[in-house]
């Protein structure tokens, strides 16, 4: 049986690779997420230029961590049909204009065939709010649409 396959948004390794948080929310999200990527031989793990992109931004120290650990995760990419359906979860108010990058992760994880999205990104990406109306954006374009989870709703005991 085939592992899940997962692409991990920005948010994810920034969580992954930041120094331990004095926020205990923050830390405890650290946490969980390390502990996630520890299992994450059980999955496929996917990520996009995008997150490259995001992930070499910023402090260059901070910026190679990330990047490291992005290494040698395949990136899918965008085409057409992401670039269309990004575009929908926009205009049909799935995200708002300015999470255009936002609605690129979720585009190319659908169009490609994620099992889910992994994301602490809860204001536009994890959110209950949004999910049911991303969902329906994606599957009226004909796609059936990952799951939408923080490390914390994809780690096991």
């Amino acid at each position: 049986m085939a592992n899940p396959k997962v692409y991990v948004e920005t948010s994810v390794v920034s969580y992954l690779t930041a120094f331990g948080s004095r926020d205990l929310i923050l830390a405890a999200h650290q946490e969980v997420t390390r502990a996630w990527w520890a299992t994450r031989n059980r999955f496929d793990i996917y990520a996009s230029q995008f997150v490259m992109d995001e992930a070499s931004a910023g402090n260059s120290e901070a910026a190679g961590r990330r990047l490291g650990a992005l290494q040698g995760v395949p990136l899918l990419d965008a085409n057409r049909d992401t670039t269309v359906l990004a575009g929908r979860l926009i205009a049909d108010g799935g995200l708002p204009p300015k999470a255009r990058l936002d609605a690129f992760h979720v585009a190319v994880a659908t169009v490609h065939g994620m099992d889910y999205l992994l994301s602490w990104n809860c204001t536009h990406i994890a959110n209950a709010t949004l999910r049911g109306k991303i969902e329906t954006i994606c599957r009226t374009a004909g796609f059936v649409p990952p799951v939408i989870c923080t490390p914390l709703e994809l780690v096991e005991e």
